[in-house]
């Protein structure tokens, strides 16, 4: 737990849970008692991992913001849903992997939800008491591999290619995600920005609709997706290189901070 600019360890708890799931579960359940441990690890001695380094599932939304650039067109009725796996993420502060297979290496700047308590079938007017908190998430794409088909997943996979932190910060701690304000910045300059209240589908709404198809857990993540922005919308596109500084803020959560390397040689 982060106090000021120092961690606090929760496994020096009594009872501690093994991992960052499993507190999530007890906490949230118990209302975010206040941790009575000294914080006493210095914040700039540590490298952060993902908050969460293994959701047992990871789900992503695009196509989900009001904005001009869809203006004209109709709102989807659903949203376009595609899965990540926890290794395709790395955590702030560590670099990005652009991958050898590809020049067409993307950001994209989200917001992410965190699961707290689990549920089947959550009703949208509950579905907000089930979230633990939230974190800023760059769901890095590789988009010639995505679009080999109509499939994302090939490109939305690729090893250490997204980044999810810096923390999370608890439900109790965010009254109002719809009054957060998204901006990605590549090399300081800002590429995307956006207002959560535009988003099509929110927060209760993906809740509901993904626990109808799948149990959702603690420490699940649901990236609420990308506004326009992104280096493939741009004209001509703009592609990360390596050394590229990729920042992803969100007032209130944090800024999430990486930079662009490259695959290491193997063997």
């Amino acid at each position: 737990m982060l106090i000021g600019d120092r961690i606090a360890r929760l496994d020096m708890l009594p009872g501690a849970a093994p991992d960052l799931k499993s507190y999530l579960e007890v906490a949230h359940a118990a209302g975010w008692p206040p941790v009575e441990v000294e914080a006493d690890i210095p914040l700039d001695r540590v490298r952060l991992l993902p908050p969460i380094p293994n959701p047992d599932k990871v789900i992503c939304v695009a196509t989900n913001f009001r904005e001009p650039a869809r203006e004209g067109q109709p709102e989807p009725e659903y949203p376009l849903v595609f899965t990540r796996f926890a290794n395709s993420f790395t955590g702030h502060e560590w670099p990005l992997i652009k991958p050898d297979h590809s020049e067409k290496y993307d950001f994209e700047g989200e917001l992410a939800v965190v699961i707290g308590k689990r549920g089947r079938k959550i009703s949208a007017d509950a579905a907000m008491e089930y979230v633990a908190g939230y974190c800023c998430l760059n769901d890095g794409s590789v988009r010639d591999w995505q679009k080999h088909s109509s499939q994302f997943t090939p490109g939305k996979n690729f090893y250490r290619s997204g980044s999810f932190g810096p923390w999370l910060v608890t439900a109790d701690e965010v009254p109002d995600p719809g009054a957060l304000t998204l901006r990605t910045r590549v090399n300081g300059e800002i590429k995307q920005q956006i207002g959560m209240d535009r988003m099509i589908f929110d927060i209760a709404w993906l809740i509901a609709y993904f626990s109808t198809f799948t149990e959702l857990v603690p420490g699940d993540v649901i990236a609420t997706g990308t506004p326009s922005g992104f280096g493939s919308s741009r004209t001509p596109p703009e592609f990360l290189s390596i050394g590229d500084e990729i920042e992803v803020e969100i007032a209130g959560i944090g800024t999430l901070h990486n930079i662009v390397g490259g695959e290491q040689p193997s063997g």
